[in-house]
């Protein structure tokens, strides 16, 4: 064959091959081929070898590497094992005992289908299968090197199948020098491995890495306790139980995460759907819609799902790794989804809860016999007693109308004030108040930044928001790329009950704007602007109702009251009512918590009555 090499400006050199006579490739090449497309790293070696374990029926499977399966991956399950006279065939390409017809496809019911696994890593690897069903009484091994086979021979062994890999790419270096380091490649597989644990509580997993045990899960496992036991059993009490509505086309079961545990990845959103673990962007933006107010956009909520439906009604043969499906009906899938989620956060308590984690010092010598402190001076740490004990006599000032000295008790100062309300403004910012768990302390404006959005969304549901006409039209100064998001906003400047017009190459006049910012006395030409400056800059979600929430979240910032505006004992108790009956009142539209709760069990403790 003859090469041409020749020499182009700015490219380089490049090299062309003459056109070379059409052939079959070699069986083993074909395998290394479709390995490149399903064998990435010891991570996918590891995913293969348990959906096979899986589909076998296993109840435990242990997972043994070295070097981060660079030089041993061994995956053992006690599964009902393959016939001797069948462990040839299990390592040919395109062999299988799952399917048999083009129509089964339709239906894929197991966790592996294509028959491509065993062959593929057998063309890249060192691969020994070693495996006895229950009613023979010793084992059967084959072994596989590059287009060479061994045996089948019979060997000593329990019941189930053992798939060891050994020097995975020595065959194919340039696809071994891309794997990254022993401790990169373990973290990989360890992930796939718990990950796999989550969607199958009732097999157990152990993992050894370089003779230590990294995982171990016992079979029979609960699926929250399961989730608990991978995810982390500090997130016990920070999980809500979703379930979907019965008779569904989606049965749902899963865990929810309260907004404080919200992330920064996605890391701790997992999706299962018939024990599969899918990545599918109809659920993520299900679950995205689901926190929408509660956490801020940049985060992740923590989700697991449970998802189980007709095998016929979703098609997982779309992705080499079956990482992606494709739904039937997807929009029943993105409602259920959205629907079970929001039921189980609507009727869960989000208020979080102070946690003061500097323990309580008693070290000044002013204290009662117990030893508790007993005034601000001998205050435990982490909670700011006199600065709370300030803000409240001052606020008891202006509500009695009579000066309360910052040496009166805690009690006698309540006392005198709960008849005229049953909560204190402080600092002009905050209003506290107590339930049956503790001490109340909720952010005015976030709080009521979250029952105007609700008030406008609930609106703008049954039509286009009330508008105010202008008797003159107020005037927005503009630039060029201002000027054009204005074409792009006309459909829902009218939902929003805002009138503009053109009134020139740098301006654009205001003719009727929103009633009930008019109300709130919000500036029509600073609302505008801001908007115009937004839909530049940074833009507004493509999704249209998505884009609505965007500014609906933009006008309930600019209608709420604002961090020092001092409300009337009648304008403190309409919020706190607002905030029993308005939905997520837990959370501002951006996210922020409107409420915090300080425990009586924390407040005991730092009092020392703990």
């Amino acid at each position: 064959m003859v090469t041409v090499t020749i020499l182009r400006v700015g490219i380089g050199v490049v090299t062309y091959h003459p056109r070379m006579s059409i052939r079959v490739l070699s069986p083993l090449l074909v395998n290394q081929i479709a390995a490149g497309e399903v064998i990435e790293r010891p991570a996918s070696v590891v995913k293969e070898l348990i959906e096979n374990a899986i589909d076998a029926g296993a109840t435990r499977i242990d997972v043994v590497l070295e070097r981060g399966g660079k030089e041993l991956v061994r995956v053992t399950d006690d599964g009902g094992g393959i016939p001797a006279d069948e462990l040839e065939l299990a390592v040919a390409p395109h062999a299988t005992s799952k399917i048999d017809r083009a129509e089964d496809l339709d239906t894929i019911a197991t966790m592996g289908f294509r028959g491509e696994a065993l062959a593929s890593i057998a063309s890249v690897s060192r691969l020994a299968l070693r495996s006895r069903q229950a009613e023979t009484d010793r084992a059967t091994i084959i072994e596989v090197e590059g287009e060479t086979v061994s045996g089948p021979r019979p060997e000593p062994g329990p019941k189930g199948t053992t798939v060891t890999i050994r020097n995975l790419f020595f065959n194919t270096p340039a696809r071994r020098k891309f794997l990254k380091t022993d401790q990169t490649e373990s973290g990989r597989s360890t992930e796939t491995v718990r990950t796999l644990a989550l969607g199958h509580p009732s097999i157990g997993f152990t993992l050894t890495h370089d003779g230590r045990r990294r995982l171990e899960l016992p079979p029979g496992q609960e699926p929250r306790a399961r989730v608990l036991a991978v995810l982390g059993r500090e997130l016990e009490g920070e999980l809500i139980e979703v379930r979907s509505a019965p008779g569904g086309e989606v049965g749902i079961w899963g865990l929810a995460g309260t907004p404080d545990i919200a992330r920064g990845t996605n890391r701790h959103q997992r999706v299962f759907l018939n024990g599969r673990a899918i990545n599918d962007r109809t659920i993520a933006h299900a679950i995205k819609e689901s926190y929408r107010g509660l956490i801020e956009p940049s985060r992740f909520p923590t989700v697991v799902l449970f998802m189980e439906m007709d095998p016929a009604s979703v098609d997982v043969n779309v992705h080499p790794a079956k990482a992606e499906v494709r739904f039937r009906n997807q929009v029943a899938v993105h409602k259920s989804v959205i629907a079970a989620i929001r039921d189980a956060l609507r009727e869960a308590d989000l208020t979080p809860t102070l946690d003061v984690s500097a323990p309580p010092r008693f070290d000044v010598p002013r204290a009662t016999s117990h030893g508790r402190p007993t005034d601000a001076a001998s205050a435990p740490a982490g909670f700011a007693y006199r600065e709370m004990k300030s803000a409240l006599a001052a606020e008891a000032t202006e509500v009695l109308g009579r000066e309360i000295a910052v040496a009166d008790t805690p009690e006698s100062l309540v006392d005198r004030v709960r008849p005229v309300t049953q909560a204190l403004q402080v600092h002009a910012s905050y209003i506290v108040t107590q339930d049956r768990e503790g001490l109340v302390i909720i952010d005015q404006h976030a709080l009521h930044e979250r029952v105007m959005f609700e008030k406008l969304k609930q609106r703008v549901e049954r039509g286009a928001l009330e508008s105010q006409r202008l008797l003159m039209p107020a005037v927005v100064e503009v630039d060029v790329r201002e000027a054009e998001a204005l074409e792009s906003l006309g459909t829902l400047l009218e939902r929003l009950g805002i009138e503009t017009q053109r009134l020139g190459p740098a301006a654009i006049g205001i003719h009727a704007f929103t009633a009930l910012l008019f109300e709130r006395g919000v500036d029509p030409v600073v609302f505008v602007r801001d908007l115009l400056v937004k839909a530049a800059g940074e833009g507004l979600d493509a999704n249209p109702e998505a884009a609505l929430h965007e500014v609906l979240d933009m006008m309930a910032c600019k209608a709420a009251v604002k961090a020092g505006d001092r409300l009337e004992p009648r304008e403190i108790e309409e919020l706190l009512a607002y905030r029993d009956t308005v939905e997520r009142s837990s959370n501002c539209p951006h996210g922020r918590p409107t409420t915090l709760r300080l425990s009586l069990r924390e407040l005991e403790r730092q009092f020392g009555r703990r």
